[in-house]
């Protein structure tokens, strides 16, 4: 087994390496004078299993091309077999034709991954579940909820706890999480007028009382937890924390979350964390190189992944 990392989440592939015993393969991962990728392969992988660690996250296109490349030089290397470990699959939420004339572009990089040679993909919490069918190779998606799990209820009092999904659209997940730690369920109905920016109408169910735990799988501008937080806590709710695996945070997010009611913001290291997300007080991130590990390690086994979450 290799491990090759690209240059978006250098510091979650190093834990990846260290919890599987298994140094980084030497690559060089670099940009011409214009900003093309160069990528060398400076080991010998002929014959291996070769796992390429890569989040698509912002740059995303840099970052997109760097997966790309790789896995096209380790196809020309004679890997046996390319798993796209990729904790951040960037795109996702573009996977359907909200208007005419509009591209389904979580499909385009699919085939762009395959076509470049993976042989299988590991990512986790897709934007949507459905997006795994967009693959014409096997993919695992793995789900952040058993870290979620274990950091709530060394922290939380359960009896007390309200599972809540943001939107409508999120109730699934939120749903699956409030099953593993045995809490109700309520759902913030919104209405999104423009992209990046939402207006809650109403919170079904009775959250008076109540610790207040917002789960979903991506926050990029912030707003729609902002506005959650100050509806439940209009509500009646002690206080509201979120749980989300993929901290994109884009432009201001992070200075709207810190200004905000909300207690505290949870997000994995899917994404590497920006110098502002290290310093926020009230942004916490949660390590999910073991899941990571123990799943490319039971890849490569040939064991079940699946039972991860049983």
């Amino acid at each position: 087994m290799k491990l090759v990392a690209g240059n978006s989440n250098r510091a979650l592939a190093e834990a990846i390496a260290a919890y599987l015993n298994s140094p980084l393969t030497r690559c060089q991962v670099r940009r011409f004078a214009d900003m093309e990728v160069f990528v060398e392969i400076q080991e010998n992988v002929r014959g291996e299993d070769v796992f390429v660690l890569q989040s698509t996250s912002f740059p995303a296109n840099d970052n997109l091309m760097e997966l790309l490349i790789i896995t096209d030089a380790l196809r020309r290397a004679s890997a046996k077999r390319i798993t796209a470990v990729i904790p951040y699959f960037g795109y996702a939420r573009q996977d359907r034709k909200p208007a005419a004339r509009t591209p389904i572009s979580a499909k385009l990089v699919a085939n762009l991954i395959t076509r470049a040679g993976a042989d299988r993909v590991l990512t986790m919490d897709l934007h949507a579940g459905q997006i795994q069918g967009f693959f014409d190779i096997p993919t695992d998606n793995l789900y952040a909820s058993p870290v979620m799990v274990r950091d709530i209820k060394e922290r939380f009092d359960l009896s007390k706890l309200m599972v809540v999904s943001p939107d409508v659209g999120g109730v699934v997940r939120a749903r699956g999480l409030a099953k593993r730690i045995d809490a109700p369920l309520a759902i913030v109905d919104k209405r999104r007028e423009r992209p990046g920016e939402s207006e809650v109408m109403n919170i079904i169910g009775n959250v008076e009382g109540m610790t207040c735990m917002l789960v979903d799988d991506i926050v990029d501008s912030g707003g729609t937890l902002c506005n959650a937080a100050d509806a439940l806590l209009a509500k009646g709710a002690t206080g509201v924390h979120a749980y989300i695996t993929h901290g994109v945070l884009s432009g201001g997010a992070v200075a709207r979350i810190t200004a905000s009611r909300l207690a505290e913001l949870v997000i994995t290291d899917s994404i590497q964390a920006t110098e502002a997300v290290r310093v926020a007080h009230n942004i916490r991130v949660l390590s999910i190189a073991p899941l990571i590990g123990e799943a490319i390690g039971r890849t490569a086994s040939e064991e079940s992944v699946s039972s991860l979450f049983d």
